[in-house]
């Protein structure tokens, strides 16, 4: 009986592994000299060689592509134990793409998860992308940037869904392009996700007295990328604070968060309510009244983004440096800049003598170039 029961176990085993092997797809060659020729199609429920082993034949491989395997190690550490991979097909695929062999390497030290994707996957996902782009290199170039834009998500049916149904509102292809490079989880998102928070904002519009509520939607999105991979109550609790906190109208409301305002609503909503009571407090303390530091919100909303700290730094720097608070109401974005960064322009502009009560602050706002021929003119030229 037992050694029955054994023939049986034994034979099992043999089936097992004659299916295993015989669902493995051979993968073609790469332009690289590389040493693993059985390389397969990967599944992402692969087996991995082993807990806490790693594949050494790949990791062979991915040195020979020129990949940081020690950055590859702390990011994805968990791509270096799979069995099958395709290391080889994906740097072939993108160089056929126009990527260097120095790009290859660099996506794949950066995001080693890229390796699991199928070349069938691959040059699905590519095709949707150039739906948007206009060349193989500008995808290159975003992939380079950005190897989690593309390779995060192998559901090409979802970023199909979501392209098709983000097109229909009409957000131009430059919006559809940083969404693709800087939010790529919003395609990743379920069609439903996407559509719940559109029509999420589309109905606070409507409630809020706008009667637009398509465009309303379109704005904020094109405003707030990140406000997509948040969740509706986020989004509804932090419009909920603004209103009361700074007790604005239906319409004041309306305008903000189309505009400007748009940017702070995936602000998590402690943080938002935190650094509001902050800059009212501040600003109070420093002489202000509720009605300038409502007008200070209104017009700079990402003075919300200013964590309390470094909010108290920037002041006390501008003004020890000799600015009122009349000035910084007046041309807030001065709060934009680093401390260390307002000080050396501080630094310079007194010892050249400039008169901030005279000829204001906007030369604080000035991009870094403009700022320096500002100074140039001024030490050369003082009069003018």
């Amino acid at each position: 009986m037992a050694s029955a029961f054994r023939a049986i176990v034994s034979l099992h085993r043999l089936f097992f592994l004659h299916k295993t092997f015989k669902c493995a797809t051979v993968q073609s060659a790469t332009v690289f000299p590389l040493r693993r020729l059985n390389n397969v199609a990967p599944n992402e429920n692969e087996p991995k060689a082993s807990v806490n082993t790693e594949n050494e034949s790949l990791l062979e491989n991915l040195n020979l592509l020129g990949v940081d395997v020690k950055m590859a190690r702390q990011r994805q550490p968990g791509v270096l134990r799979r069995v099958f991979t395709n290391e080889q097909g994906v740097a072939k695929f993108l160089q056929s793409k126009g990527a260097s062999q120095h790009t290859v390497a660099s996506i794949i030290s950066r995001y080693p998860r890229a390796i699991t994707r199928s070349l069938e996957n691959l040059e699905h996902r590519w095709q949707l992308w150039r739906n948007v782009f206009e060349t193989d290199e500008e995808v290159v170039s975003i992939l380079d940037r950005s190897p989690e834009s593309f390779f995060r998500s192998s559901d090409n049916c979802k970023l199909e869904k979501n392209l098709a149904y983000l097109s229909s509102l009409r957000l131009s292809n430059k919006d559809l392009h940083r969404l693709l490079a800087a939010a790529p989880r919003i395609f990743s998102n379920s069609l439903e996700l996407n559509k719940q928070m559109v029509e999420f904002l589309e109905d606070v519009c409507i409630k809020l007295g706008g009667t637009a509520p398509k465009e309303f939607a379109k704005a904020i999105i094109s405003k707030n990328l990140y406000v997509l991979i948040r969740s509706t109550k986020r989004v509804k609790t932090n419009i909920d604070n603004l209103q009361a906190a700074m007790k604005l109208s239906d319409a004041e409301l309306l305008v903000l968060l189309q505009g400007s305002g748009a940017k702070i609503l995936d602000l998590s909503n402690e943080y938002l309510k935190n650094n509001m009571a902050n800059v009212q407090e501040r600003f109070l303390v420093l002489g202000c009244c509720e009605e300038d530091v409502k007008k200070l919100i209104v017009s700079y909303p990402m003075v919300l983004y200013i964590g309390a700290t470094t909010l108290s730094t920037k002041l006390d720097c501008l003004l020890n440096g000799g600015i009122t608070m009349k000035q910084i109401l007046g041309k807030p974005k001065v709060l934009d800049y680093s401390t260390q960064n307002v000080a050396a322009r501080l630094q310079e502009l007194h010892e050249i003598g400039y008169n901030f009560e005279a000829n204001g602050i906007g030369i604080l706002d000035l991009s870094q170039k403009r700022f320096a021929a500002k100074i140039e003119k001024l030490v050369t030229s003082p009069d003018e």
